[in-house]
């Protein structure tokens, strides 16, 4: 090899090795919340929560498994714990950062995230109507194209609580899921759009399918996911 010259093929391989990450959603899973924790799912390289979780279950995550988390709020939002002799609102869980209209890089993996469900009745927060997701979308639109302008692409994981329109979502109101996410997916290309807020009973549920170029993958009550960036 000439001076000043270098083969770029290990830097690309390096750049698109898999990121071992622990996904959950919506359920305290006794397995996870136990002191076997790593023992059960294995070295991982990051955490991300769709929503609907206590904070102390995060906070108990990131700190025994001891790597980053981030998370989204699903459509319930914040806990109340006593402290100090008072009751008191938690506004987040320590040590995790919320995705929600924002973008983070871990190792080689882009994130965004996206919080909420479908509105469904009067709550003050965590639910958007269509119009109400789509102006999220826009909010976070500039941050995707600082992504692509840097790293030449715009993401690489959607994290969200709801799933998309017609994609393991539910007929009930309550679980119906987002047609912004379908057009999000077709304008921005993920490789994932990982959600929760659908509740698996049966062992025959779909819970991952190709959208255009996007994995969804519901991942309620958890998945351990090797997730390679976007090409």
């Amino acid at each position: 090899m000439e001076a000043g010259c270098f083969d770029p093929a290990p830097l690309k391989m390096l750049q698109s090795l898999p990121m071992r990450v622990l996904a959950v959603s919506d359920k305290v899973e006794p397995v996870l919340y136990s002191s076997v924790v790593n023992e059960r799912i294995g070295p991982v390289d990051l955490i991300l929560s769709c929503g609907d979780l206590p904070f102390y279950y995060l906070e108990y995550l990131t700190s025994v498994v001891n790597r980053p988390c981030y998370y989204v709020f699903g459509n319930h939002g914040r806990e109340i714990e006593f402290q100090g002799g008072n009751w008191n609102e938690k506004r987040a869980p320590l040590g995790a950062i919320d995705l929600h209209i924002n973008t983070a890089r871990e190792g080689n993996l882009i994130m965004a995230g996206l919080e909420g469900s479908i509105r469904y009745n009067s709550a003050p927060r965590y639910q958007y109507t269509e119009r109400g997701m789509m102006m999220n979308i826009m909010r976070l639109a500039p941050k995707l194209m600082a992504n692509r302008l840097r790293y030449g692409r715009y993401l690489d994981v959607l994290v969200a609580h709801s799933p998309p329109w017609g994609i393991h979502d539910q007929p009930d109101r309550a679980h119906q899921g987002f047609k912004s996410f379908l057009t999000f997916m077709r304008w921005f290309k993920p490789r994932y759009l990982l959600h929760g807020h659908i509740h698996l009973y049966r062992l025959d549920v779909v819970t991952q399918t190709r959208y255009c170029e996007t994995e969804v993958i519901n991942v309620y009550p958890f998945q351990v996911l090797d997730l390679e960036p976007a090409t």
